[in-house]
């Protein structure tokens, strides 16, 4: 069940009234050291943010928030180890994918099936089951402002078919989809699947069939072959509200896809429709021109998670916070983009978008999980798997490091006192 450290909620508070002039503390530095637990290993009072960190352990049976003094202040627990993501609803809820029990299949520690909605008290609310011999929700899922919930699933493809495609296999494929379901109904009320927009130049006669440089809208199947039939292992999605848009972050092919939402799922099968006229096929993509066969541009990407959407003043389309995990060169970094504001991408072009801020450092380094998040103050909270959390500046000081060798992490997530979705902590404090 929950655990509630009422003595360091009390002592947070305290520290974030004593540091503001005003009643808004998310933007204020804190000016003081309060007694810092030994997982604390780099605490700069006049650069750190003020907010606290929802910790998302892999695969774990908790979350729970810490303090910037490393103190945990709340707890939840889980009956089922989570799948990946699960986050804090504004209302104070949890929304989390979770493991199956037995899932027909399966591919990493990101599998999931199992999506929930959970109480403050850790109690389920809500529960979605998307898994079956041919079928499993897995790593991510957003809340959608009209209630829905979006998220990433595998779908098998069987060999015969796929080899038809023409995908140059002889086992079954594990493509990715993303699902939309009405939480009231429980229903699936909208799908993208990626198996209907791909190309590839091995099989001539099949519909599939295309020179892969001329269709950067497209997706080309035989990319990156794996015997396990997991060929693209999609691990983060991210929703543009103001566009319409999905942000897809692809493991596998190093990439970031964006697809139209507003096209209908019929649309979505096709090439037409959609605010951006093109059905389903990819809007934009970028991070790794190898991947369409483009010659143009600069690779950037080598294993990502986490496409993290950040508005901008003045701007229609967001800038894009990532990590890129940098598996071969064993050094992992954070880049910020900026969008173009006309979404387009063209063959034998240089599609890459424009990189505004980055941080890397010799010790950061993990080739799975992780990510990052913008705080309040412009510092940037960034999840290491293996290490635990950094929060660095935009001119890329490090104000905070926190490191837990006890477990490995997914996210981490900024919250502050004020906001809402924390308020029942305020009500737990005082009995």
């Amino acid at each position: 069940m929950k655990r509630l450290d009422i003595l360091a909620v009390v002592s947070l508070i305290a520290v974030m009234c004593a540091c503001q002039g005003s009643s808004d503390t998310s933007k204020h530095a804190i000016s003081v050291v309060p007694p810092l637990a030994s997982t604390v290993k780099v605490y700069n009072p006049d650069l750190i943010d003020s907010s606290s960190v929802f910790v998302v352990e892999s695969g774990g049976t908790s979350a729970y928030l810490i303090s910037k003094a490393g103190k945990r202040l709340y707890t939840w627990t889980f009956g089922l180890s989570l799948g990946a993501d699960i986050e804090l609803l504004p209302n104070g809820k949890l929304l989390g994918m979770f493991k199956a029990p037995t899932p027909g299949f399966s591919f990493g520690g990101g599998y999931g099936g199992v999506i929930q909605i959970i109480n403050p008290d850790s109690s389920v609310d809500w529960e979605f089951q998307y898994v079956s011999d041919d079928l499993l929700a897995h790593h991510d899922l957003t809340l959608l402002p009209n209630g829905n919930i979006l998220f990433l699933a595998w779908e098998k493809i069987d060999s015969v078919t796929a080899k038809k495609a023409g995908a140059s296999v002889s086992y079954d494929i594990y493509p990715e989809k993303v699902v939309e379901i009405d939480t009231a109904t429980r229903e699936v009320v909208w799908e993208w699947r990626s198996w209907d927009h791909i190309v590839q130049d091995k099989l001539n006669g099949a519909p599939t069939y295309g020179v892969v440089a001329e269709r950067p809208d497209k997706i080309n199947i035989n990319y990156l072959l794996r015997p396990d039939g997991d060929l693209m292992h999609a691990n983060g999605i991210d929703y543009d509200l103001e566009n319409d848009l999905i942000f897809i972050s692809v493991n596998y092919f190093s990439e970031v896809w964006v697809v139209d939402h507003s096209a209908s799922t019929e649309e979505a099968r096709g090439s037409s429709g959609g605010k951006f006229g093109k059905g389903g096929n990819l809007i934009y993509r970028f991070g790794n021109p190898e991947a369409y066969g483009n010659a143009k541009g600069t690779r950037l990407f080598d294993r990502i998670h986490f496409p993290n959407l950040l508005r901008k003043e003045g701007r229609q389309m967001p800038n894009v916070l990532i990590y890129e995990n940098g598996l071969t060169a064993k050094r992992s970094t954070v880049y910020e983009f900026e969008m173009p504001e006309e979404l387009q991408i063209l063959p034998d072009w240089d599609n890459e978008p424009k990189v505004v801020w980055s941080f890397t450092d010799s010790l950061l380094s993990y080739g799975r999980i992780s990510g990052a998040v913008r705080t309040n103050n412009g510092n940037t909270l960034i999840c290491e798997g293996d290490y635990g959390f950094w929060e660095v500046t935009a001119g890329g000081e490090v104000a905070w490091k926190y490191n837990d060798t006890s477990a490995t992490f997914w996210r981490g997530y900024a919250y502050y006192e004020n906001d809402e979705a924390l308020s029942f902590l305020k009500g737990m404090s005082t009995h």
